[in-house]
């Protein structure tokens, strides 16, 4: 293995290098880093290029001047923790790059907070949308952001509001390792309105729910809210429906014609990792599925208001699809799902007619679904004075459609 030629130094938050960093520092012809960075050493004599959105050009630069110069490139803590490291080896090849890590900014903020980091997880809005990051957050209770000056700490918050993820503590740790030193505790709410350092690492820590029911699979009825009439799956066929899914952990469902949203919620609790799109067109149900979605604390569901398939262009491609409403669309409904779904995905129809049973079926073959139906017919026990009788539920026929790998 040859010996590397330019060497990648982390530098602490405040300025601090190991000594072997400084060294190869003190020793350098050219020295590469951000603006801040070079700030640091203003009296080094070598020749200081800025990174910038220039990292080509960089890269280019050190390819050129290898075996030629003596070069450091200044990186901000852990140069391979979301930083050049990655780039410049994809470049350069790795037997031309040594690393030497320090102190990250994102290891002085949990820190600073008294936090384990072992079980966090890592985003970047550097540069990106945080749209993109979404499920990410939502599906996890420990996060550590690193922000840039568009994708402020306030920005974020009101990003998270919006898809109606709230719960979390959240810690802006600013101008770590200077004098102006600066963690502020607060929530979603209250980051929205926070003025921050541009220099700043955001944590977020998902709040314990205080109270609320068991998170189960199969709840009755009565464990939500819905409307006096109904509009919501009876237990037993929640349950059939949900296991004829197939869901992951990492699972993306739409729940169209959601109603009370029992299915959103009960998928929820099976797929923690994944993301659950109760799709609803009527006002007062949307009202209850997001009262159903406080009570059970669930974080991964998304209320969407719309008249299906209309709307549905901005989702993730699913991997399941539960339909209990249409409103007579169910043709229209599977023609838009089978372009979406995902390939070995589910569709799973409950349907009391005869009529739309035909015509649903009539349509998933008609786009090459594989189709199964299960008619479930359940009876209840009920007290009669000191005996015991059953009363009958409504028939459902519950039908299943497989897309083909």
């Amino acid at each position: 293995m040859s010996k590397p030629e330019v060497h990648i130094v982390g530098v602490a938050p405040g300025g601090g290098l190991l000594p072997e960093a400084q060294r190869l520092l003190n020793q350098a012809e050219m020295v590469f880093g951000g603006r801040r960075l070079l700030q640091m050493f203003p009296h080094h004599p070598a020749e200081k290029i800025t990174i910038k959105n220039n990292l080509a050009e960089i890269a280019t630069l050190i390819k050129i001047n290898l075996g030629r110069k003596r070069m450091v490139v200044l990186a901000s803590g852990d140069p391979s923790f979301f930083g050049i490291a990655r780039y410049l080896i994809a470049k350069l090849g790795g037997n031309a790059v040594d690393i030497i890590p320090n102190v990250s900014a994102m290891q002085l903020a949990f820190a600073r907070i008294k936090e384990s980091w072992e079980d966090a997880v890592f985003v970047s809005v550097h540069s990106r949308p945080v749209e993109d990051s979404i499920n990410t957050i939502r599906s996890n209770t420990k996060l550590g952001i690193f922000t840039d000056n568009k994708h402020t700490p306030a920005a974020i918050a009101r990003v998270l509001l919006e898809h109606g993820i709230d719960g979390y503590r959240a810690y802006v740790c600013q101008d770590l390792g200077s004098k102006e030193e600066k963690v502020i505790k607060t929530d979603l709410k209250g980051l929205c309105r926070m003025k921050s350092s541009p220099l700043n690492i955001l944590i977020l820590l998902r709040e314990k729910p205080k109270t609320g029911p068991k998170q189960m699979f199969g709840l009755p009825e009565t464990s939500f809210y819905r409307r006096q009439y109904g509009l919501i799956t009876k237990q037993e066929v929640r349950a059939v429906s949900l296991s004829k899914m197939r869901l992951a952990e990492d699972s993306i469902v739409w729940d169209i014609g959601a109603g009370s949203g029992a299915i959103s919620i009960e998928a929820s609790f099976l797929t923690r990792k994944g993301q659950v799109f109760a799709i609803e067109k009527n006002e007062k149900d949307i009202a209850i599925i997001k009262k159903n979605i406080k009570k059970f604390n669930v974080s991964n569901v998304e209320v969407v208001k719309t008249f299906a398939p209309d709307g549905l262009e901005r989702l993730p491609n699913p991997t399941a699809v539960f339909i209990g409403g249409s409103g007579g669309r169910v043709k229209e409904i599977v023609d838009f799902v089978s372009r979406r779904l995902k390939p070995g995905g589910r569709i799973v129809i409950n349907i009391v007619a005869l009529e739309n049973l035909n015509a649903a079926v009539n349509a998933l073959k008609a786009r090459g679904f594989a189709t199964d139906i299960t008619l479930v017919s359940i009876a209840r026990s009920a007290k009669v004075l000191e005996l015991t009788r059953f009363e009958a539920l409504n028939p459902v026929f519950i039908v299943t459609g497989v897309k083909e790998d």
